[in-house]
Formats: C-alpha cells, structure tokens, sequence
C-alpha cells in the first residue's frame, strides 16, 4: 500500500494519502482545503488517480478540501449519513470501498458528532475525531453524546486486535499514531474508566468554542462550497 500521512499545522489537521500500488487508485481521508494543491502536486507526482474522498465527519475546525477535490480529480465523495448532503455516497457501518486490493472498511463511530465515521483498512483504522491519541473527540456540540462516543470506542475501536495502527484526525501532542492495545492501557479518559465516569469526564471539561466552527461547520455541510451539488 502506498501511504502518506499530511499535517496541517493551522488546525493540527491529519490528512491520510492511501494508493494502491498496482491499480494506482488512491484514496484521501479527511482533506483540508488550505492544502489542496499540495495534495493534488503529490497525486500527481506518486502517478496516483484518485477515486474517493472520505471525511470522518462534518468539521468543525477546518474546511474541507472534498468538493474541490471531486471537481478537479472526478473522485467521489464519501461522509457518513445525516453528514453532509452534497456527499455522492452516503456510508454505513460495514459497507467496503475497495482501492485495487486495498479494502477500506467503514466503522460507524458516533459520538463526537452523529455522523462519525472510522475507516479500518488492513491493520491501520482511522479514527477522525472519536478516538485520539491519548484522548478522545469532543462530544459537547453537534449532537454530540459522551454515552455513544464511549460505546463506539470501547464496543467498536476496542474490539479490534491490539496491534491494530490508529491514526486519528488530529493531534495537538506531536504524536503521530498509536495502536488500539497502547489507548487500551494509557488513554486516560478511557483505561479503567466507566462509561458513567467517561460520561462525568466529558462533562466536565469546559474546552473551548472551535474557533472557526461557524465558517467550517456550513461550508462542510456542501463540501467545503466548492459546487452546491445535490445541496
């Protein structure tokens, strides 16, 4: 498989690059459009076509790069349902998009925002916001809810072997992935923790509003405006 993971250091932002070597059919997870042409210069450059573009949810720090990216490529684009209504195809838990050989899995991961998605490819799963290194997403706007977030986590994500990679959507640590067995034992708002104490935790935390949350939050909704299209 090729692989690439991208930065954007504006939003703390990951963005996964995955290409299958034979068929050079790519796929990029969670885009920004701040970085639209440096992605696009790296599909081009690694001779990559790339047919779909996935979000794990309706952002609300940043942009996404998803609908400019169908415009220029003719990549389809993927979100989760009750996400954005411009998306092609709108997934459910255990529906498969396959990339050459490559499967990508999808995870419903509800929690963090009702429209969450992971996506389980090989021994990687890419967890968006719900799990993260170390941490976990938000569950206080966008029909957030601590309950599911932790039963997503702990019933879905923790299902999986513990040698299975994570990478998340975001991190503000330096880290740059875990595993499921690693968050299992050292995630502090998870390891040995309740789902009524994860549930008080949650509650507690008082973050921040996202600082671009009413700007990201519409223009995510249609794809990040590049077309109104099925909007």
């Amino acid at each position: 498989m090729i692989f690439r993971q991208l930065y954007d250091a504006g939003t703390s932002t990951y963005t996964y690059l995955l290409g299958d070597e034979i068929t050079r059919q790519a796929a990029l997870i969670d885009p920004v459009r701040e970085q639209l042409e440096r992605d696009l210069t790296l599909l081009r450059e690694l001779q990559l076509e790339l047919r779909y573009v996935l979000d794990t949810h309706v952002h609300a720090d940043h942009v996404t790069a998803a609908g400019a990216l169908r415009e220029r490529t003719g990549a389809q684009t993927i979100g989760g349902q009750g996400g954005a209504a411009c998306n092609d195809l709108k997934t459910r838990d255990g529906d498969v998009f396959r990339l050459g050989a490559l499967e990508i899995r999808v995870l419903e991961t509800p929690g963090h925002t009702t429209d969450s998605l992971s996506f389980l490819i090989g021994d990687r799963v890419f967890t968006g916001d719900a799990l993260l290194i170390r941490g976990t997403g938000r569950s206080d706007f966008q029909n957030g809810d601590a309950g599911a977030l932790y039963d997503a986590i702990t019933r879905k994500l923790f299902s999986l072997p513990d040698t299975t990679r994570v990478y998340p959507g975001h991190d503000y640590h330096g880290h740059s992935q875990s595993s499921i067995g690693e968050e299992k034992l050292h995630n502090p708002r998870l390891a040995g923790k309740s789902r009524e104490q994860f549930i008080a935790l949650m509650g507690k935390l008082q973050l921040p509003r996202p600082a671009r949350i009413d700007e990201a939050v519409p223009a995510n909704r249609a794809c990040g405006k590049a077309e109104p299209h099925g909007v």
